[in-house]
């Protein structure tokens, strides 16, 4: 995505963070061995965090705590897979403490309206959606806008599936969500997407 800037350029603050963690050799090859496992994902963390927050310095700032409280529980850590484990530490992050700074509200799935498109639910599908086709052929800013603009929970699923290629699975792990309700609110992401880019294909040029 555009804007975004490179792991390299945020990998040193959250290095500098554990290396200064403790001052044993246990201390060092803990973090050391954190840095191994959790830094190839930072861009990862950081591209949810920018759709969760739409703000770059928030974004960063959410990457920042995210990691040094992995940190603190890394001891601790027995799965699930890494990238699902950060991701569903950073939602904590972002709902938690800068939702509430941002006056940002959640609108429960619950109480959104349905159609009988949007609840179909995909239990099985192709590799290729129409949803993928999209995202490989528009610019990167329209995909920010028109998936900015879903509503929670269903932002976040579409971001988990579609451009962090996490398994159903992995998701109902991140967001503690069961895994038919992951389908759910992904079928319905998919449903207010699709009318989202009919509705721009359709204005005048």
């Amino acid at each position: 995505m555009s804007g975004l800037r490179t792991q390299a350029a945020r990998t040193s603050p959250i290095a500098d963070e554990t290396m200064q963690f403790g001052s044993s050799s246990d201390d060092q090859v803990r973090a050391q061995r954190f840095r191994d496992a959790a830094l190839p994902y930072l861009d990862d963390v950081y591209t949810l965090a920018r759709y969760l927050l739409r703000d770059a310095s928030d974004a960063e700032d959410a990457v920042q705590e995210c990691y040094l409280r992995a940190l603190k529980h890394f001891d601790s850590y027995r799965g699930p897979a890494m990238k699902p484990w950060l991701f569903a530490i950073l939602r904590n992050v972002c709902r938690a403490e800068f939702a509430r700074r941002t006056h940002s509200s959640i609108t429960p799935a619950d109480e959104l309206p349905e159609t009988a498109e949007q609840t179909t639910p995909l239990w099985s599908e192709a590799q290729e959606t129409p949803e993928t086709e999209v995202l490989r052929h528009r610019d990167a800013s329209a995909i920010q806008r028109m998936i900015a603009a879903l509503a929670e929970p269903f932002k976040e699923t579409f971001v988990l599936r579609e451009i962090q290629n996490l398994s159903y699975r992995e998701i109902a792990e991140a967001v503690g969500a069961p895994v038919g309700t992951v389908m759910s609110r992904l079928a319905r992401a998919r449903a207010m997407l699709r009318t989202a880019w009919l509705a721009e294909e359709e204005q005048p040029k």
